[in-house]
């Protein structure tokens, strides 16, 4: 199973990976956005990386059963140790769908694995921007889906390492509500411009998923065609 959040992350990543693309997903779970890139874009290098053994080897086994470990490895490893197990500036495309919450913010899930995935158990904010910046070559691509609330410490964590925001999107759960996603896209070493595409709406007025939500839906069954 997996939330809407990843397939809005890989949908809007996917247009801006090219075939010779390599990309890295940073804290992947259980690996479905290696997954969803894999069939929206024709990249041939996609890896992940997850802390959690268990996660990890689920997200193998995805692989293996889709047939595409030529084309996806996990490891089972720590973001903050990222130095240790990748070279630097080895991937044009970071993606990442980290925890949202504080450490000690909300009720922490009893469940370890839901704990870590959710809030700041294993890294923070920081954490993963800092790895992004280590892995990312020049001009190289960030793409990140977070909580609109923490907009400004992404920003500002963002520049800290040079990474410029690029293009924002904010998703709303249909229009009577307040948004409570945003995608962002930053480039390493790029120019200071900022687009602001426009919002997403999850659901309709009747509660179905909105004609955007569709469209994304039916642009991902048309790519595994």
């Amino acid at each position: 199973m997996y939330g809407i959040d990843a397939v809005l992350l890989a949908d809007f990543a996917a247009p801006f990976i090219h075939n010779k693309d390599s990309l890295i997903d940073l804290g992947c779970g259980n690996g479905i956005i290696p997954l969803l890139l894999s069939t929206l874009t024709k990249a041939q290098k996609i890896a992940g990386l997850e802390i959690q053994k268990a996660s990890a080897q689920l997200a193998e086994k995805g692989v293996m059963a889709n047939g595409l470990e030529n084309r996806i490895s996990i490891l089972n490893g720590d973001m903050k140790n990222v130095a240790e197990l990748f070279n630097k500036h080895s991937f044009n495309v970071v993606c990442s769908n980290p925890p949202y919450m504080y450490l000690e913010q909300g009720k922490t899930n009893p469940d370890s694995a839901k704990a870590i995935a959710r809030h700041e158990v294993m890294c923070n904010l920081d954490d993963v921007i800092k790895a992004a910046d280590y892995l990312l070559a020049t001009h190289g691509r960030f793409f990140m889906i977070h909580r609109p609330s923490r907009l400004h410490e992404i920003m500002l964590a963002l520049m800290k390492y040079k990474l410029q925001p690029k293009r924002i999107q904010l998703v709303f759960p249909d229009d009577e509500k307040n948004a409570n996603l945003v995608l962002i896209e930053a480039r390493k070493n790029a120019g200071l411009e900022l687009k602001v595409e426009k919002s997403v709406y999850v659901y309709s007025a009747k509660n179905e998923y909105s004609p955007q939500i569709q469209a994304v839906f039916e642009r991902l069954k048309a790519s595994a065609l």
